[in-house]
């Protein structure tokens, strides 16, 4: 049986996920959840997701870039050209397979999950906020969950909340 798809992300209530290249919001606590939670991991991302990440090789993860830049290679980070290679290499290495986005990689695996019935965690903080952006979770409401555990939180500018679902 194939390792479950944890799809990490943060998405306000309009599921904007950035904006210019970058997270449109900075909460501290939602960042140091995402690196804990990626540590030591296997992380497949987008190229553009790993230049915006300097912090990715850090704490044991095991970055996998999907892109069709071969440039990008080095030591510590492995190329994919599609999320089927991506995880064929990732199914090698051990430890959890987390899904840091963009949003191709997101859209991409859960229509995976959907067609194959691969399991998947999403690990989902939902800031409580229309964000301007202009790039967007893929609509996962409609997919059948099971909500694992809650948390509400807050900052001085946003209300959210961590989610984790499986299906």
């Amino acid at each position: 049986m194939p390792k479950p798809l944890h799809l990490i992300v943060a998405c306000a209530e309009n599921r904007v996920i950035g904006r210019d290249g970058q997270l449109p919001w900075h909460i501290p606590e939602d960042t140091q959840h995402f690196h804990a939670a990626t540590a030591g991991q296997i992380v497949v991302l987008g190229r553009v997701c790993f230049e915006t990440w300097p912090r990715v090789a850090l704490d044991g993860r095991r970055p996998i870039v999907i892109t069709r830049n071969t440039l990008l290679a080095g030591d510590v980070v492995r190329m994919a050209s599609s999320l089927d290679q991506a995880l064929a290499i990732a199914a090698s290495l051990p430890g959890e397979i987390m899904i840091c986005g963009g949003e191709r990689i997101y859209a991409e695996t859960l229509a995976l999950a959907e067609t194959t019935g691969r399991a998947v965690i999403l690990h989902l903080t939902v800031i409580h906020a229309e964000v301007a952006g202009d790039r967007f979770m893929p609509e996962w409401r409609h997919l059948a969950w099971r909500e694992t555990s809650r948390r509400e939180s807050a900052d001085e500018k946003f209300r959210y909340t961590f989610l984790t679902l499986e299906r």
